[in-house]
């Protein structure tokens, strides 16, 4: 019996993510799904699926250079944070936010719009957003469940409608033979679920409402429990408890925080060749950031902030040189669990890979799709959300998608083609935004230093309503082709539904 190229390999993923959602463990889990995936493909014989675990799988992704970026961001990030926090500037923007910011619904918009702010990658956005805003949010006992909902529903669904992203980058370079970036930019009025969960989070805010176990999580935060029983190992306190030994000001926060974005930045489209005469990106932002490389930009980005940010808290004397070392051990432990989750994540990625999950899933769609062409986008959009939440990812999900729906659709009807592309992203941005095997999910777990799992099981809830409300305008977008038509529908359902979810107090 073969199990590669079938539907057997979507299995491995898919027992993971119910043992996980089952056992509420997702160490063990991850790593069970690796080792059915590693038999399937070796046809059950023990030695060579431990080989495929270790070689295959934990070595060939701890190996691959866009990884090691990542992680490497991911560390300096967590050193930037305990500097950050060490050095008494969290505490100090936390006393500012305190005298500016005066509810709990202000706290919450306040996380949105500085989510809002950092379009420029999903990763950066995730860590940043929480340890710049964990101070403010637990000042007024919200939990850290909604803060990571919030950071989530921030990092993906915004990078996905921001022409300068990395997100814009990677569907750019889906698109071959065509104005990739031309056709991002056109589809970004028909991305329903990113539209729409902004109007999500600014209507629950505003309305004060709580639902599902969310509701649970926010009613337990009221009364002083921000993690709904949930030790988080090696979390980061609150400000109020952490031993802070800087005198830092707002300004101390400032300052790394903006280096941090601008190096990025740049680090961003010196990948892209921006700098290189020889490239063809030489000079230009909008190219240069569309060959972005996120591993490689991020990384130096963040690394040369946090050499800045030592420098800058030296020559102030906030910390002493040893205190500033000790923050870069202490920002790596911290960083370990999302680490070892990130790692497990990607070697099931490359488990279902090797099973050549693609393949099967290509030849499903393509004998399919172009019998239903009105409805098609509604399809795209469920297609996206069910492949990217069994893969954990939501790139390799329109990958695959974007090739077909061009080369079904555009000889068909070009303008239902950008419909169909914006659909394919959106859906795989739904299905990332939920799976517990999403790299932006375990970061939004890690930015707001919440229990993986509870992050999980509280956000479904509230990403599921809006991708019903979704489905429904890219259903009345395949008929008028229009996009307002059926934004205009979906937010008069949304705020509808709301209403009556307050009335009935859910």
């Amino acid at each position: 019996m073969t199990f590669v190229g079938t539907f057997w390999a979507l299995v491995p993923a898919l027992v993971a993510i119910v043992l996980a959602l089952i056992t509420k463990e997702v160490y063990s889990s991850l790593f069970i799904g690796i080792v059915i995936g590693a038999l399937f493909f070796t046809g059950f014989n023990p030695v060579a699926a431990f080989d495929q675990v270790v070689n295959g799988g934990l070595i060939k992704v701890l190996s691959d250079p866009y990884n090691v970026g990542i992680l490497i961001f991911l560390v300096v990030l967590g050193a930037m944070v305990s500097l950050l926090n060490k050095s008494g500037g969290s505490k100090a923007f936390g006393e500012w936010a305190s005298k500016n910011i005066k509810s709990k619904a202000g706290a919450l918009l306040a996380t949105w719009f500085f989510g809002v702010l950092i379009f420029v990658d999903d990763y950066f956005n995730c860590l940043t957003v929480g340890s710049v805003m964990r101070p403010v949010t637990d000042k007024y006992k919200v939990s850290r469940a909604k803060l990571a909902y919030i950071i989530d529903a921030t990092a993906a669904p915004v990078c996905i409608i921001a022409p300068i992203s990395s997100w814009a980058a990677a569907v750019t370079g889906f698109v071959e033979g065509e104005d990739g970036l031309g056709l991002f930019i056109k589809a970004i009025p028909y991305n329903y679920y990113a539209i729409l969960t902004m109007v999500f989070i600014i209507a629950t805010t505003l309305l004060g409402v709580n639902f599902g176990k969310m509701k649970k999580c926010e009613d337990a935060a009221e009364s002083g429990d921000l993690f709904y029983g949930h030790q988080v190992v090696n979390r980061e306190t609150s400000y109020h408890e952490e031993k802070i030994l800087g005198p830092g000001k707002v300004i101390d926060l400032v300052i790394p925080i903006v280096a941090l974005v601008v190096l990025c930045v740049i680090g961003l489209i010196y990948s892209g060749g921006f700098y290189n005469p020889e490239s063809e990106s030489f000079g230009n932002f909008i190219v240069a950031f569309s060959n972005a490389d996120a591993s490689v930009g991020l990384a130096m980005g963040s690394l040369l902030a946090l050499i800045l940010t030592i420098i800058y808290y030296l020559i102030k004397r906030l910390l002493s040189f040893t205190e500033t070392m000790n923050c870069l051990t202490e920002g790596f432990k911290n960083m370990v669990p999302a680490i070892l989750i990130l790692t497990f994540a990607w070697t099931l990625k490359a488990m279902i890979d090797s099973l050549e999950a693609t393949t099967f899933i290509d030849s499903i769609v393509r004998s399919n799709v172009s019998s239903m062409i009105t409805i098609l986008p509604a399809i795209i959009f469920l297609l996206g959300a069910g492949i990217s939440f069994a893969t954990g990812t939501s790139w390799g999900t329109f990958g695959i998608l974007i090739p077909i729906v061009v080369y079904i659709l555009k000889p068909i009807d070009p303008q239902l083609m950008i419909i169909g592309i914006s659909a394919a992203m959106a859906g795989s941005v739904f299905g990332d935004h939920c799976s517990p095997i999403s790299d932006t999910t375990i970061m939004s777990s890690a930015g707001a230093q919440c229990e993986h799992l509870l992050h999980v099981s509280t956000q479904l809830a509230y990403a599921a309503y809006v991708a019903i409300v979704s489905f429904i305008c890219y259903i009345i977008a395949g008929v008028t082709k229009n996009p307002v038509a059926p934004l205009i529908v979906g937010v008069v359902v949304l705020l509808a539904g709301l209403f009556a979810i307050k009335s009935k107090k859910v």
